[in-house]
């Protein structure tokens, strides 16, 4: 019997505009409420937060903000426990090294369960305080073994939709409807090196031993899926556990990851991957699908968005006109620095086939004072100590075992990950954080930035003027529903 497609939403209820959920920590709980507090849709970025939570806590939280929204934590203890171990009175001195979260394993430490969840109900609860606008987070389904109680800790603080891409989320609805519910609920992990037959591998995630007796009941958030293709729409539409409530459509000119070229992979002569014909969205299938969706990947101009709506689309996703904009948690000097490049013309996108440990191409904009530049990565030590960009793999005596291609290539080899996949991986954990301003430091170096960005960051100039050098979440909204 063929799976009935979900309702359709209410038109009057769906966002022109929503932000997207640019990691790590670039769309912050600042970003999302100047958007959501102009009637669009905020999202805050669930990648890493744990670690983004911790070190926030170690600079201080001078204004207060984390604090206040630990004390509304409704589990008893956890917010003590955290503050205990990472909460630093006035700050750590220049210079001074973070102190490490555990990383993510199986099945995983109370402690790690606890941030992860306390750490993405902070964000939202931020984002959402003190108005009514919608807020959202964005998962990426590569990152595995903290989705549950990231997710759980969005749905405690009431986060009204949930974005996720870079893979395929099939699991997501329904793993909504029992998080909804208060029942315990897995999702299957990607494992390599598996025996034949292979073991399956589940992250499980239990409401009411979290809360130590019955988990509340909880709003389920409507679910969007970042998609490339019609194909994928169709099978995430029909096929996957639960209700999709809409797409997000990117296409290559978006920033972050993109999804690689249909076929095998062929480079450009600047060594990008070469996308084609078949690699455009068939946008007539998927408005056939009779659900929402949204345009995203240069779109921030009213221009665009009237294309968006010729062709059925609901409205478009804005990532990068939003990354450098005051209120996003982009360090300001680098902030600076883009906005000046592009005023002079003279920004450089990279669609880096082999930076992400995810395999996934992987946008840079190059700059001399980041990863991107070739002297700087070959001067930076191969660490892995953050964690979420592993993959699990499974040991020959059948356990499992962790693994990144941006670590030393010598652990990578020892545990049976090929030298070649090593190549030009960047440590995006690390690299990301520092562009943030929550980079480690240690006696052999200071973790470096890198900046991801898409093609529309050439056109930045026309949110802001050289007398007027910086802008607002509130500029582009309103540069993008201006009348044409």
């Amino acid at each position: 019997m063929r799976k009935r497609l979900p309702v359709e939403l209410p038109a009057m209820s769906l966002p022109i505009i929503i932000q997207g959920g640019m990691g790590v920590g670039v769309s912050n709980w600042p970003l999302a409420r100047a958007v959501s507090q102009q009637g669009q849709l905020g999202v805050v970025s669930g990648t890493l937060l744990p670690i983004v939570l911790a070190r926030r806590l170690q600079q201080g939280d001078s204004a207060g903000d984390l604090r206040r929204a630990l004390a509304r934590f409704p589990v008893p203890g956890v917010a003590d426990r955290i503050l205990a171990t990472y909460f630093v009175a006035g700050g750590l001195p220049p210079r001074a090294p973070f102190k490490l979260t555990p990383m993510p394993n199986l099945p995983g430490s109370p402690a790690l369960t606890e941030l992860t969840v306390a750490a993405n109900f902070v964000e939202v609860f931020l984002a959402k305080e003190n108005h009514t606008g919608l807020v959202g987070i964005n998962l990426l389904e590569k990152i595995q073994i903290p989705t549950l109680p990231s997710l759980y800790g969005a749905m405690l603080a009431g986060v009204d939709y949930v974005l996720m891409g870079a893979g395929i989320p099939r699991a997501i609805p329904g793993v909504l409807d029992q998080l909804a519910r208060g029942e315990t609920t897995r999702l299957k992990i990607d494992v390599a090196d598996a025996a034949t037959p292979p073991v399956d591998v589940f992250a499980t995630f239990d409401p009411s031993g979290f809360f130590g007796g019955t988990a509340p009941a909880l709003n389920r958030p409507r679910f969007l899926a970042i998609v490339s293709s019609a194909t994928l729409a169709t099978t995430l539409a029909r096929k996957a556990s639960g209700r999709v409530d809409g797409f997000v459509v990117e296409t290559e000119a978006a920033g972050g990851h993109n999804a690689p070229p249909r076929g095998p992979l062929q480079l450009t002569a600047s060594g990008e991957p070469l996308y084609g014909e078949r690699d455009r969205p068939d946008l007539d299938k998927i408005r056939a699908l009779g659900l929402p969706f949204w345009i995203a990947g240069s779109h921030a101009d009213a221009a665009r968005l009237a294309d968006a709506h010729r062709l059925g689309a609901t409205g478009v996703q804005i990532g990068t006109a939003f990354a450098f904009c005051e209120e996003s948690g982009l360090d300001s000097d680098l902030k600076r620095d883009v906005c000046a490049l592009a005023l002079a013309g003279c920004t450089h996108i990279h669609t880096d086939p082999h930076a992400s440990p995810t395999g996934f191409p992987f946008k840079v904009l190059q700059h001399p004072d980041t990863l991107s530049n070739p002297v700087r990565y070959a001067e930076r030590p191969r660490i892995c100590d953050l964690g979420y960009l592993r993959e699990t793999y499974v040991r020959p005596d059948g356990s499992l075992g962790y693994r990144c291609p941006s670590e030393s290539v010598v652990d990578y080899v020892r545990k049976g990950g090929n030298a070649a996949d090593t190549v030009g991986r960047k440590c995006l954990c690390n690299t990301l954080l520092a562009t943030i301003g929550l980079g480690q430091h240690s006696t052999s170096h200071d973790e470096p930035p890198l900046i991801t960005a898409g093609h529309d960051v050439a056109h930045l100039p026309r949110f802001f003027t050289k007398d007027r050098p910086s802008y607002t979440a509130a500029d582009v909204i309103r540069t993008v529903l201006a009348p044409i």
